[in-house]
């Protein structure tokens, strides 16, 4: 017997259809954001006038997808709805008060003028100082100015977009600017660049607190690459492959299903139908790397995820994914991320939050 659409509809009765739509959309919402656990590592994103809605949503995106594990709230400094740098008004959750209860602080990026680079709003100032110490910091592009206007960053090696580098320079001669970089990790205070490096250092905070799994399951929700090297450069002349297809993106998926080969840049120019200079250049334009940092970035990213999530020696490691010998291993990862190989395991296999986690600095030859 045919259905009567129109005689359901006027007796109000849900169709079959609408309610296991309606199941699945809940389900979907429940994945997509997690009630926050018990005990859960509360962020509060501190959301300043002039602030760049995008930025402003991404440590929700990013650490709310990441199982209930991170409880992400946001404040203004006086409770009270917020301009954005667009045609819209937001109104944060929370006044400055809930800073006092945080695990990490978030500055995403706001508007600047002259006056408030210098002399940011008296107001933000003494929000941040509602924060206890030992909080985690992290600033978004221009959030580094609030930073390095409360003295947070002084001494310190820090980056922000790379168009403000002169800028920032001039305001803050304290800080060590590095405008290369995509983020820079000191532990207790982080900084990070423009735009999508907001999503990177989130990232990054995941895979630092419960590891690569977490922080690749954050990723996939997020349908974002689960990792970008905090060294590799902010932007890139010309980011794109030429049209004509000649570009070295064949070359590099061929290469990454074959880390455990040596790989010589003669090989990969070969296989690119390049002359080995055409090609080095061309892949630095593509990537803004040389193909030696890029193969090694490689490496060790395959490294990191088989200590991670595997119980193979650090000799077997080391020949899965390219390295020559362990002490090789042991020579680039102790560059890159400042521990040996063994400690790293133990960080990162260690149950629950990483205590005192291994922090991939970034370094101005990581481009």
């Amino acid at each position: 017997m045919p259905i009567d659409l129109a005689a359901r509809r006027a007796s109000g009765a849900p169709s079959r259809t609408a309610r296991d739509l309606a199941a699945r959309a809940a389900e979907l919402d429940g994945w997509l954001h997690p009630a926050p656990r018990p005990g859960a590592h509360k962020v509060v994103v501190l959301a300043l006038d002039g602030v760049y809605p995008f930025e402003l949503g991404i440590p929700h995106r990013v650490l709310g997808s990441a199982d209930g594990r991170y409880e992400v709230l946001s404040a203004s400094v006086d409770g009270q709805p917020v301009r954005t740098d667009s045609d819209l008004t937001v109104t944060p959750g929370n006044g400055p008060e809930v800073l006092a209860e945080a695990d990490t602080v978030v500055i995403p990026p706001y508007a600047l003028s002259p006056a408030s680079a210098a002399t940011p709003d008296p107001r933000a100032l003494a929000a941040l100082s509602r924060v206890r110490p030992g909080t985690r910091l992290v600033s978004i592009c221009t959030g580094a100015f609030l930073l390095a206007a409360a003295g947070l960053l002084d001494g310190r090696r820090a980056t922000t977009h790379w168009a403000l580098t002169a800028y920032f320079r001039e305001l803050f001669p304290q800080v060590e600017l590095d405008a290369d970089v995509l983020f820079v990790d000191h532990g207790d205070v982080l900084t990070s660049a423009g735009a999508a490096s907001g999503v990177d250092v989130c990232l990054h905070l995941v895979r630092q607190d419960h590891g690569s799994d977490v922080a690749n399951h954050v990723a996939r929700c997020c349908v974002v690459p689960p990792f970008r090297d905090g060294g590799q450069a902010q932007y890139i002349e010309r980011p794109l492959p030429p049209a004509s297809g000649t570009g070295t993106g064949p070359t590099r998926d061929w290469a990454l299903r074959r880390l455990e080969l040596p790989l010589s840049l003669d090989e990969l120019a070969t296989h690119a139908a390049m002359s080995t200079r055409t090609f080095a250049r061309r892949f630095r334009e593509e990537t803004g790397l040389s193909p030696g940092r890029w193969l090694t970035q490689q490496r060790l990213r395959r490294a990191r995820h088989l200590l991670e999530s595997s119980d193979l020696p650090v000799e077997r490691v080391a020949h899965e994914v390219g390295f020559a010998t362990a002490t090789s291993l042991r020579r680039h990862l102790a560059a890159e991320a400042g521990v040996a190989p063994s400690a790293y395991r133990r960080t990162f296999r260690a149950s629950g939050p990483a205590a005192g986690a291994v922090r991939e600095t970034s370094r101005p030859g990581g481009r």
